[in-house]
């Protein structure tokens, strides 16, 4: 088989023939239909014979793609392989050493649930490739052995000839040999909104872009009309949609910066603990404080007590909360970490066709030879109209239309000339026909106020070789020819006198704006023409032109701005011309300077090359799926955070490869959604900037939450260590220290998930993912705290079994003390206002898990099976609430204090 894209021929798949390579230089496009032939061993007319085609099905295989399955044991087994499973595990394990079978059950049943969420996201994710190869499942009629058979797809291979008619759906990458009046639906690979027009004559040009092959057509891609021939040049895994899959399947999936984050915190607190661990067991054994068995129970109580064990659990809460929020905001998010990552994209890369426009080509600006209008409306909602009153050239006059000659006939050809039907469906309107009919029906439904009536006698399709489609209509009480098509050919069509300058400076101007210009003309014939012909087509009457254009959706710029108002820059990749792409993003407000470059322009730089360039360009245009993966490559290699948005299948390698990806969901294939990461269930790109702010909301709420359980954990375990080391008893018993762990996990760390987002929250750049999920203020707070409130429990119960207390009421204090600290702490940080300030209230649910948690402490303290378990008693409320209490307040004075000179003087969040 042969690679279109590197043709090299070859001798024929037939050892026994006698073929010659033919014209080593040249690529597929290049070829004569004789030379096809002489190279892929087949006949133009009957096809291959049936036992060549059972010779080459045999050495090739069928026409399908296949993917590599990984048994769903191994998928399963798979889940348990990262950092914070480790550390829950470990978890689990200490705590049954310590015959705490509940924490034990709880803790391995958070695991499972881990790994089985974490199984049904990655199936859903295989999905993608077994949507890619039902695309290439259809029938199509071929010629073989002389006769015109209707064969599967799966069924064809390399050399067999296969015919196109409209409706058909490309079974392969076919090089076409006939033509007729065939146009092909490419956007599922090039991104561009209209069909393109197909031929069957040789193209002299090596060097071609995918959307300008005018003479191949590929697999996936549909035929919107006419009817062609052609050769089968590629099959499966050779075709281009076989290498989208090729790509998509050889992407391997990056953990998430906030993922990578997260693993690498854990890391470092598991060696730093369990250093910590050995150090003080050998430090223990030395002083001989404690006996061996006494010292190790009290180094496993330390471990147990400074591992923050909730903090998977807090972290997937806190995402699963900002999961439900996107939810409701018609954002569905497949997996937990995607929340987050999107608030800490630098980058959106963006499809153009579907994603920034509405994908529903606009009449924009209408010429006559008096007038030039501007259109309103976008779409195809006939809300808007023509701008007659903002027009200089009629000063203060009143304009009526239909009294203006040209205009009047420009309306009505427009009507007359289209096939094109809409009809609201599901909210929105949905087009039967072609792109540009569409636009004109709408014109003419705008300015007339109705759906055209046509009286058609004759009609004659559009065709590249002579570039216009032409109508014969009864109109008005007259039989006329109505003309569209290309600017130029009608010119050349048109009536001597035409004023030839006008039009071309017009063609100019508005193709300038990005416009795709079509001309409209019209000739009164005889009552008694019945048909077209087109010898008749000359010495016409011009009326005018319009400029159309795939509209930028309303809410896009908006967005952009927004986005790049929050330090985000984001760029458009298109399979559109670049001119085209960059009056869009002009139009867009996408940058202050847009700087383009093309598909072949990237092709031809090296991976080194497109690293050092590819910040610079904002628009990347006429680009291919591999041009799609290189470019997030290249970003992310510049240590960008990116996220991608697209729509169609030659979006999906891209989509899997960013940090981010994000499909369309009404307009957008199967392929790009189970390739994305999120989903935009309405194709709304303003939903973005949404997830942008809940994701940096998420951030900060885990990151709080971290800076809450660290020190509270730290404080736990470094009532161990200070005991160990100054040779006095526990203040606190290992059953104590797991449930101060066991009844935050239940209660307290949850309480971030309810904190609302930080005014300013968009105003801040995205972070730095590099720089980890903690500053070194942070670590400093983390430090101080721990002491904190870990000094006050111990000298709180040193003070009271100095005179004299039971050590079980000392104990039962520094439970409540650590409990306190713990509450006043979370006051402290829920935001980086003052605690006494007009947001005091503003988390309700904050107070609500404080009540839960006091009186679970009441529990524990007072009900006699509780106090058995725990080692806990009755206490009066002086020393087991009143002494707790103002020892809170000192931690949230201390706190507050170090806010202050955090927010206010160093200016640091």
């Amino acid at each position: 088989m042969q690679d279109e894209n590197s043709y090299e021929p070859t001798s024929s798949e037939n050892s026994d023939s006698d073929h010659v390579p033919i014209h080593d230089s040249k690529q597929l496009w290049e070829l004569t239909e004789d030379e096809l032939v002489k190279l892929y061993q087949t006949d133009a007319e009957n096809g291959l014979s049936n036992e060549e085609y059972e010779r080459r099905l045999k050495k090739s295989g069928r026409n399908e793609l296949e993917t590599k399955k990984t048994s769903k044991f191994v998928q399963f087994i798979k889940q348990f392989n990262n950092s914070i499973i480790y550390i829950l595990a470990a978890s689990a394990i200490m705590t049954l050493f310590m015959k705490r079978y509940s924490d034990s059950i709880v803790i391995g049943l958070v695991i499972i649930a881990n790994a089985i969420i974490g199984y049904i996201q990655e199936q859903q994710a295989g999905n993608a490739l077994e949507k890619i190869r039902e695309l290439l499942v259809s029938k199509n009629f071929i010629f073989r052995g002389g006769e015109k058979l209707e064969a599967d797809s799966r069924d064809l291979v390399v050399g067999d000839l296969v015919n196109l008619e409209a409706g058909d759906s490309v079974p392969a990458d076919i090089r076409l040999i006939s033509a007729d009046n065939l146009s092909v639906q490419e956007s599922v690979l090039t991104g561009e909104t209209n069909p393109v027009d197909k031929i069957e004559e040789p193209i002299t040009q090596a060097k071609l872009p995918l959307a300008e092959r005018k003479n191949m057509v590929y697999a996936s891609t549909a035929v919107t009309s006419g009817s062609g021939l052609g050769i089968v040049i590629a099959t499966a895994a050779d075709t281009q949609i076989g290498q989208i899959q090729d790509s998509v399947e050889t992407v391997k999936e990056k953990p998430t910066p906030l993922m990578r984050n997260l693993n690498s915190l854990d890391f470092g607190l598991s060696v730093a603990i369990v250093v910590a661990a050995v150090l003080l067991f050998i430090i223990g054994y030395f002083i001989d404080t404690y006996s061996l068995p006494t010292l190790l129970i009290s180094v496993i109580t330390m471990v147990v007590g400074s591992m923050p064990e909730g903090l998977p659990a807090s972290t997937s809460v806190v995402l699963a909360m900002g999961t439900r929020k996107m939810t409701k905001r018609n954002v569905i998010v497949k997996s937990l970490p995607a929340v987050e990552t999107l608030g800490a994209v630098d980058i959106v890369n963006t499809d153009k066709t579907g994603t920034l426009t509405k994908n529903e080509m606009t009449v924009k600006k209408v010429v006559t030879l008096d007038h030039t209008f501007d259109v309103t409306g976008v779409g195809y909602d006939a809300d808007g109209g023509v701008d007659f009153k903002g027009n200089l050239e009629l000063g203060s006059k009143k304009y009526d239309w239909t009294k203006d000659t040209n205009m009047n006939w420009l309306v009505n050809i427009a009507g007359q000339t289209t096939d094109a039907q809409l009809h609201f469906e599901n909210n929105r309107w949905e087009l039967n026909g072609e792109p540009t009919d569409g636009a004109l029906t709408t014109l003419y439904r705008k300015i007339a106020g109705k759906d055209p009536e046509v009286d058609e006698v004759d009609s004659l399709p559009f065709d590249s070789a002579f570039r216009y489609s032409a109508r014969l209509a009864n109109f008005n009480g007259q039989r006329i020819l109505m003309v569209k098509g290309s600017p130029s050919t009608i010119i050349n069509l048109s009536k001597k006198e035409t004023d030839e300058n006008y039009w071309n400076n017009t063609i100019k101007k508005l193709s300038a704006d990005g416009l795709r210009v079509v001309a409209l003309a019209y000739k009164v014939v005889s009552s008694d023409t019945d048909s077209i012909d087109q010898k008749q087509i000359s010495d016409l009457n011009l009326a005018g032109m319009v400029g159309i254009i795939d509209p930028p959706r309303e809410e896009a710029r908006a967005s952009i701005h927004e986005l790049r108002m929050a330090g985000i820059k984001v760029k458009m990749i298109t399979g559109d011309h670049p001119d085209t792409a960059s009056a869009i993003a002009k139009r867009l407000d996408l940058d202050s300077v847009i700087k383009a470059v093309t598909g072949p322009e990237i092709d031809a730089m090296s991976d080194d090359e497109l690293k050092a360039k590819i910040d610079d360009y904002n628009v990347f245009a006429r680009t291919t799926p591999a041009n799609k993966l290189r470019i997030v490559r290249a970003q992310q290699a510049n240590d960008h955070v990116v996220s991608m948005t697209g729509d169609g299948v030659n979006d999906a390698p891209a989509l899997k490869q960013a940090d981010i990806g994000v499909a369309m969901g009404i307009k957008g294939t199967e392929v790009a959604k189970e390739s994305a990461n999120m989903v935009l269930a309405d194709d709304d790109f303003a939903d973005i900037v949404v997830a942008v702010r809940e994701g940096r909301h998420v951030f900060d709420n885990i990151r709080k939450t971290i800076r809450f359980l660290l020190p509270t954990s730290f404080a736990e375990g470094l009532i161990v260590v200070i005991s160990i080391l100054l040779g006095q008893d526990l203040p606190l018993y290992p059953a104590q220290l797991l449930w101060i762990n066991m009844v935050s996990a239940l209660t307290i760390q949850f309480a971030f998930i309810f904190e609302p987002p930080e005014s300013g929250i968009m105003a801040r750049g995205p972070r730095n993912v590099k720089a980890g999920l903690l500053t070194k203020l942070d670590t400093f707070e983390i430090v101080y705290v721990s002491f904190l409130i870990s000094g006050l429990g111990i000298w709180a119960y040193d003070m009271l079994t100095r005179q004299g207390m039971p050590e079980i009421v000392g104990s039962t204090m520094a439970l409540n003390i650590i409990i306190f600290g713990k509450i006043f702490y979370l006051f402290n940080l829920r935001n980086n206002y003052p605690v006494i300030s007009k947001y005091f209230f503003q988390n309700k649910m904050a107070f609500y898990i404080v009540a839960i948690l006091i009186v679970l402490q009441m529990g524990i303290v007072y009900l006699p099976f509780m106090q058995d378990i725990f080692h806990t008693t009755n206490i009066n409320f002086a020393y087991g609430w009143g002494i707790p209490i103002i020892m809170g307040i000192i931690v949230l004075i201390v706190t507050e204090i170090g806010k202050f000179i955090r927010v206010r003087v160093l200016r640091k969040g």
